[in-house]
């Protein structure tokens, strides 16, 4: 059937079950789509026939810029750097792998749009992060099309600080500035994140919802929605790795912000202008096809050259 809602991702359609067979062409692909429909995430197996050597070799790459301690099997390996962001930039197989062909292609499916990756971070140990949403981070216009692929590097145990989700969070109301009853444009922030906490800790106690953890095995990868609470549990065995690696995509024709430091009903929007990784081409903000006009900049110091 034609789709009535294109400004929707096809998995968070509420015409989703009347859509399904336009986006599954397998019953694995039909089961991914349901579990993001439904939960808001899917876990599956990342297709490369070459991870296994990409793997090897992006840790043998990274481990030197963390700095701690992997050797030792008694270490600490909390004590160092968390996360690189954007090693896609000096490494080809973080860069592989978020340009993986088949995600793109499943992506695309799932969304109604063609996906583009545009940002990693890779971890050797678990964030320990709190529940938030990534959509106060990356979001677009219209809402959702953005979502996250997060791969196991290795087999994750219970006590490594696993990631964790709260299934079904994401149809709750997106977190914006005005919904919470702040000003964002402009407005420094330490944490992009901190200004929902409240926010999202009263849904979580109004729906009951509890963390469930992901245990992993190396090569499993989920897909979550923008809107999905996720974040890291606590690392109870600091001895213990959890590498890892994070894609965040974007859809074409959107409109790309950040709104922590946005103001929608004011148009006062921080824009984004990512670089789709796999292909290293800037992608315009556009909105139906027409490209998003640049806003001007203020050129200083014009009134005093014309004045003399």
């Amino acid at each position: 059937m034609n789709n009535p809602l294109p400004g929707l991702p096809l998995i968070e359609s509420p015409l989703f079950e009347s859509l399904k067979s336009t986006i599954a062409t397998t019953p694995e692909e039909a089961r991914i789509a349901t579990s993001l429909h439904e939960r808001g995430y899917a876990v599956f197996d990342f297709p490369d026939a070459d991870l296994d050597a990409r793997i090897d070799r992006i840790k043998a790459n990274l481990a030197p810029r963390y700095g701690i301690d992997f050797e030792s099997p008694d270490s600490d390996k909390t004590l160092g750097e968390r996360r690189i962001q954007d090693a896609w930039t000096f490494d080809d197989d973080v860069r592989a792998i978020a340009g993986n062909a088949a995600v793109l292609d499943l992506l695309g499916r799932l969304y109604g749009r063609r996906a583009f990756p545009f940002q990693t971070l890779n971890f050797p140990v678990g964030t320990q992060q709190e529940a938030h949403s990534d959509s106060v981070h990356f979001s677009s216009l219209p809402e959702r099309f953005m979502c996250g692929v997060w791969l196991a590097m290795e087999d994750v145990g219970p006590d490594a600080g696993p990631l964790f989700y709260l299934p079904g969070s994401h149809r709750w109301p997106i977190m914006t500035n005005a919904l919470i009853g702040r000003k964002g444009h402009g407005v420094p922030l330490e944490s992009a994140q901190h200004p929902y906490g409240a926010a999202w800790d009263a849904l979580q106690q109004a729906y009951g919802l509890q963390p469930e953890p992901f245990i992993a095995r190396r090569g499993q990868a989920l897909i979550w929605s923008a809107n999905l609470l996720h974040g890291g549990m606590p690392q109870t065995d600091p001895r213990r790795t959890r590498w890892s690696q994070v894609t965040h995509y974007y859809f074409d024709d959107c409109i790309y912000y950040t709104p922590a430091f946005s103001d929608e009903h004011l148009g006062k929007l921080q824009l984004r202008e990512p670089v789709a990784i796999h292909d290293g081409t800037t992608r315009p903000n556009s909105y139906q096809g027409e490209p998003l006009p640049k806003p001007q900049r203020k050129r200083r110091g014009l009134r005093r050259l014309f004045s003399r």
